[in-house]
């Protein structure tokens, strides 16, 4: 595991998370909790960060049905059915790369959405309320994906 020189101590690491759907919901609590007790944190804040501009980081509830909403809402939003500029290379110039994917409605939906979140950690635990679960949201799925979480506080251990 990687660590980062802080004025207070910290720890850094990087996992890979591999989806399964276009758009999917990956709820990363247990893995981020798991993270914190290994880290020795007792209290400071935990930041979580997708490494991606086609995913988001969020916090709500793991109920299947809003889920399946907001996945409807996302559609409704940004429609992958229709045409993006972004998607059109005859005329795009800025951040082509050979094989890229047709995915400007993942691009647009990602911008209002967070790319990251930053939680309190309060006796060696994540501080959530009785719902509240973290999720990477996949946008342009299925692949695999990186993020990246920083321990910073009391208790931290390299």
């Amino acid at each position: 595991m990687d660590t980062l020189a802080c004025v207070s101590p910290c720890h850094s690491v990087t996992f890979a998370v591999t989806t399964d759907y276009r758009t999917q919901f990956v709820d990363l609590t247990e893995r981020l909790q798991d993270l914190v007790e290994h880290s020795g944190l007792q209290t400071g804040i935990l930041n979580v960060q997708s490494l991606h501009t086609t995913t988001a980081v969020v916090v709500n509830e793991h109920e299947p049905l809003l889920l399946a909403d907001f996945c409807d809402r996302l559609e409704q939003f940004a429609p992958s059915s229709v045409p993006y500029r972004h998607d059109d290379h005859a005329t795009r110039i800025v951040n082509v790369t050979p094989g890229e994917r047709t995915n400007g409605f993942a691009h647009c939906r990602a911008l209002v959405m967070p790319p990251s979140v930053c939680l309190n950690v309060v006796q060696g635990a994540l501080r959530l309320g009785r719902w509240q679960r973290v999720f990477l949201v996949e946008l342009d799925g299925p692949q695999s994906r990186s993020v990246s979480v920083l321990l910073l506080g009391e208790g931290v251990r390299a």
